[in-house]
């Protein structure tokens, strides 16, 4: 009975200090619906830029400026509507669990996601300006993985994996350039889908 106490005991200290050490109101669904909005995005885009075009062949993206236009208002909304069902969901998990949404550990987990993930914003902007178009998706897919991973220590550990196969993805974009919305819509569509559900089921069902 001792034995079985002592052990409940370190559970509990193992518990209080991953909840002051790191957030872990993220919730799962959060991921399922950042997928979900990125996939239509994704779908959109290819669209915009890819009308007429064989899905599976080497495609070349017709970009005007109305296209320009469109492919900035669509990534606007993705990522507008991703932070909403974050927020909505990580919020819902946060007041369930009784714990804080906005607390020390929420603050180092934003600022570290956010230093990659700016520096990559412009890195992107520059590129697109200089006519690069083909290496925008990937780009975005190795900076928000780096994003990941710079944050994973704050929060669940698992995000760290999701980081790493989000970097491997716009790698392999970066060589195959005319497949790099495919692979954008793998990223931040199916993997963050499963991610979500496998967070889910393992933290929160």
């Amino acid at each position: 009975m001792e034995k079985q106490k002592y052990l409940e005991d370190l559970q509990d200290i193992k518990s209080i200090m991953d909840r002051s050490s790191r957030f872990i109101s993220l919730s799962g669904m959060s991921g399922v619906a950042a997928g979900v909005v990125a996939l239509i995005g994704a779908y959109l885009a290819y669209q915009t830029v890819y009308t007429g075009q064989d899905y599976l062949s080497y495609r070349r993206a017709e970009m005007t400026q109305v296209n320009l236009i469109l492919l900035i208002g669509i990534a606007c909304g993705v990522l507008a509507l991703s932070l909403i069902g974050g927020l909505y969901f990580t919020q819902k998990k946060a007041k369930k669990a009784n714990l804080k949404l906005w607390d020390n550990q929420a603050k180092r987990l934003v600022i570290n996601l956010m230093i990659p993930l700016a520096t990559g914003g412009l890195v992107c902007l520059i590129v697109l300006s200089k006519g690069f178009i083909g290496f925008v998706a990937p780009f975005t897919l190795i900076f928000y993985g780096l994003g990941l991973v710079n944050a994973s220590k704050y929060t669940l550990s698992e995000i760290r994996s999701l980081g790493i196969m989000q970097i491997a993805l716009g790698l392999i974009g970066c060589q195959y350039i005319g497949f790099g919305l495919i692979l954008w819509a793998l990223g931040f569509g199916v993997l963050h889908i499963v991610y979500g559900i496998v967070m889910y089921k393992k933290y929160e069902a």
